[in-house]
């Protein structure tokens, strides 16, 4: 069984998406209506804009979405099985024929809009742990976190790799113990704030607004949810998961081995970037009955 996985935030580039614009005219079509749908013309930034645009939360997040959409819908007709990492899920969801392509746009942007000003509320960050288990970064982000300086794992990306986000110092301390205690790095990405941490409860509220007026159908094939790492294909539990994604971990590992379980045997990464087939591989290192790759 084929997996359609569809990358977050952080996997954009310059020139993404241009050569599926020039090269294939559904894909133009729908370029086309994305300018339309957000009222500016992302396709000029995601094609020949600066890098500094398009690391903009409220660009990255449509841009992403884009890509991964766009290219999937070239590729396949019909899905066996999909998930996404973070803002990926926005883009698995329409793959799967969850949620209308414009649906899913407006709330990625809506989503992205939120994020931001819940960033500019509280200097926030996020930092990449490798090497260490799971659970003692579990422990030191307990140690560490206080009541008004918050550090959570935030993204379970694969064994001996887990994303923290929190308060900046928060994450700067807890990066300190995680070092004295062995980890072999501790990188403080260049993000605009503590996505996937209580931090973002601002932007959880409002993203649940829009969620709610959208239109959910059932989808064509289950849709595995960051949430709790499960096959769903109940609209409204697929509703509920996705507004608590923003304050919840992603269970990256867990969910690539439930899909395995389920049958998955091949990975194709949407979208921009590599990111997730070196997760998967890692994920499923010595496991000669799965393999990964991108699109065409």
């Amino acid at each position: 069984m084929i997996a359609y996985v569809f990358p977050g935030q952080g996997a954009q580039f310059v020139g993404m998406g241009k050569n599926l614009y020039v090269s294939n005219a559904n894909a133009k079509a729908l370029f086309d209506e994305a300018d339309e749908i957000l009222g500016y013309k992302i396709t000029d930034i995601m094609f020949a804009g600066s890098d500094e645009e398009l690391r903009q939360t409220k660009i990255t997040q449509p841009a992403v979405f884009l890509h991964s959409v766009i290219s999937a819908s070239c590729s396949a007709e019909k899905f066996e099985m999909v998930a996404g990492h973070s803002l990926g899920e926005f883009s698995a969801l329409v793959a799967a024929k969850a949620i209308s392509f414009a649906d899913g746009l407006k709330l990625v942007y809506a989503r992205a809009m939120a994020m931001q000003k819940a960033c500019e509320k509280a200097p926030s960050t996020m930092a990449a742990i490798i090497g260490l288990p799971d659970e003692t970064v579990e422990n030191i982000c307990k140690e560490v976190s206080g009541e008004n300086n918050v550090v959570v794992p935030a993204n379970y990306n694969c064994p001996g790799q887990l994303v923290i986000s929190g308060n900046i110092d928060a994450v700067n301390a807890a990066c300190e113990k995680l070092k004295a205690a062995g980890a072999k790095r501790a990188l403080v990405l260049k993000v605009g704030g503590a996505f996937h941490s209580p931090l973002m409860e601002p932007a959880r509220a409002e993203l649940a607004a829009a969620i709610e007026k959208t239109e959910f159908s059932k989808p064509m094939c289950p849709v595995y949810q960051n949430y709790d790492a499960k096959a769903h294909e109940n609209p409204e539990e697929i509703k509920q998961n996705l507004i608590a994604q923003l304050t919840s971990p992603v269970r990256w590992t867990e969910e690539v081995n439930n899909m395995v379980a389920a049958g998955a045997s091949e990975f194709v990464e949407c979208g921009p970037g590599k990111a997730l087939q070196g997760m998967i591989g890692r994920i499923c290192k010595g496991n000669t009955g799965v393999s990964v790759r991108g699109l065409e």
